[in-house]
């Protein structure tokens, strides 16, 4: 290959993954806006032209997913939002879309930009801008037309009020009859900040470009932003190379990156001895799925401690799994003396505790007892964490390292109540930076807070993972991969996201409403698959 091929060839590869990099960061408002600046000065391109981009991007989505049949109503603010808008107006009337542009009149200046993408629009269909003045009225919307939002962007700082919050919400009182796309974001919702109470559109999907916001990622923010799609721009992959983002979103490749296939002399004590502290009377489904997913996700041995109760429902439903018998009949209380001889500590790479454990006062004591003399890091869950929210100078003990799995609920009762989801953010960074934990939050982007200070949310799962035992499946994957000797931080990325992609092949093979946890265990094994089948950047 001729040299100038070659480097045609690396300049390529370099490219590709910067924007693999590009699609993992989450950036602030402010770092977009430097971002797009940093591409005008840089590639060079004009602002005009890099805005007919993201039009461009829109418009296509938008022919894919609506017919020419459709009607659309474009409601354009006076910024580059709304200039995105009158851009789109003008492509979709070219590909013979009856689009129609209503600009709201809430500003007594328009951005450069607004105002060439309305001069363009109108020298070419001048019926198709219309103005609504300052406490104007909605036009009437033909039956079944689409509405596109592009009022406000991602500069909002501040809640909307006044005449253009009657105007979201007048928008919003139009479905289910109309679908709402919102153009980069939905009106009136802050990408850094809570917009609880706030007036914000209620958008069906949001076309937003290059990254994800850190608004859409919030649960209280579902019933706005819908259904994400981010589209390119070809924002400048330098600028995201260099620019560091506390906030990150996992993705395949990044995940592959982590993954260590085996090799080829491996033997069992290559990938770790775990110990799994789980179940109770009437909770030993909970130690029986973590000890599956915990088999499925790859250990080399694992033993289970489990109270008397549980001992022949655990050797037939999980015979890979060697088993310690606690003295008392329906609870754990004597766990500690199997993990504080010398003996033991070298033998067991990992403890995972709290699956259906019960929180019994001998459990307590022993959990107490452990905390005292264990330093190794540790996979805590169920209700290991509420035995911890319940005594919380135990949470002081709890050895640096360790990964912390909490559900909304089991993190309310650790760390307090907060106002609203971004404040719940800052508490669980916190409490990550000051105690030097790991600690997850599970939900539909779950959570990953690491001592360094950066937050990762994960993208795969699905609402069918919403059932019993779906964390016990997740505790002992995360369990089986640290004794498997991955870092805290890695377990953490490589199992939340085996864990919701195990969900997402589940829940297209069975639905979401018919799967449940054992289903996730199942379906690990297509995951590994899938991860071989990528390469790492």
């Amino acid at each position: 290959m001729p040299d100038g091929a070659w480097s045609l060839f690396f300049a390529y590869i370099y490219k590709l993954c910067l924007r693999r990099i590009l699609t993992m960061k989450i950036f602030t408002a402010q770092q977009i806006r430097d971002a797009d600046a940093y591409t005008i000065r840089h590639t060079p391109i004009s602002s005009l032209a890099l805005m007919e981009k993201a039009a461009i991007a829109c418009t296509a989505w938008i022919c894919r997913h609506y017919n020419e049949d459709t009607p659309v109503y474009i409601f354009c603010g006076m910024g580059n939002n709304g200039g995105d808008g009158l851009a789109i107006t003008r492509l979709l009337r070219n590909r013979g879309y009856n689009a129609v542009a209503y600009i709201l009149h809430h500003s007594t200046k328009a951005s450069d930009d607004h105002t060439a993408n309305r001069n363009a629009l109108q020298q070419q269909y001048h019926a198709a801008v219309n103005d609504i003045p300052d406490n104007g009225l909605l036009p009437q919307l033909d039956r079944n037309a689409l509405i596109v939002d592009a009022i406000l962007g991602t500069g909002l700082s501040r809640p909307v009020e006044g005449w253009i919050a009657g105007i979201i919400q007048q928008l919003n009182d139009l479905k289910p009859q109309h679908e709402i796309v919102a153009i980069d974001m939905p009106s009136g919702l802050q990408a850094d900040a809570s917009s609880i109470n706030n007036p914000v559109i209620k958008a069906d999907q949001t076309l937003s470009f290059e990254f994800y916001k850190l608004a859409f990622l919030l649960p209280e923010n579902a019933a706005f932003v819908g259904e994400i799609c981010i589209l390119s721009i070809d924002l400048s992959p330098d600028y995201i190379a260099q620019t560091p983002s506390r906030f990150n979103i996992t993705d395949a490749f990044q995940v592959r990156s982590i993954y260590r296939p085996r090799k080829p002399f491996s033997h069992k004590g290559t990938f770790g001895h775990a110990l799994l502290i789980a179940g109770s009377e009437g909770k030993i489904g909970a130690a029986v799925l973590s000890a599956k997913a915990c088999l499925r996700a790859g250990v080399g041995l694992l033993s289970c401690h489990i109270p008397r109760c549980g001992y022949q429902i655990m050797q037939i439903s999980a015979p890979g799994a060697m088993c310690f018998i606690d003295e008392q009949q329906d609870h754990s209380s004597g766990f500690h003396n199997h993990v504080l001889t010398p003996e033991a500590a070298a033998k067991f790479k990992v403890i995972g505790i709290g699956p259906g454990l019960g929180t019994a006062a001998g459990t307590s004591w022993a959990l107490e007892k452990l905390l005292d003399h264990y330093r190794q890091p540790m996979v805590i869950d169920a209700d290991a964490l509420n035995i911890l929210a319940s005594s919380p100078a135990l949470l002081k003990k709890v050895p640096a390292g360790s990964l912390l799995t909490p559900h909304p609920k089991e993190f309310e009762r650790l760390f307090g109540k907060t106002a609203n989801d971004e404040e719940r953010l800052k508490v669980l960074s916190q409490h990550a930076v000051e105690r030097q934990l790991n600690i997850l939050l599970k939900g539909r982007y779950t959570a990953m807070a690491f001592p360094d200070g950066s937050i990762w949310f994960n993208a795969t799962g699905n609402p069918g993972m919403a059932t019993g035992g779906s964390g016990d499946v997740l505790t002992g994957i995360l369990t089986s991969l640290m004794a498997q000797g991955y870092s805290s931080q890695e377990t953490m990325l490589l199992g939340v996201y085996l864990h919701g992609l195990a969900g997402d092949h589940a829940a297209a093979a069975l639905s979401q409403e018919a799967m449940i946890a054992e289903d996730i265990v199942e379906f690990l094994g297509k995951t590994f698959l899938e991860l071989h089948k990528l390469k790492p950047c």
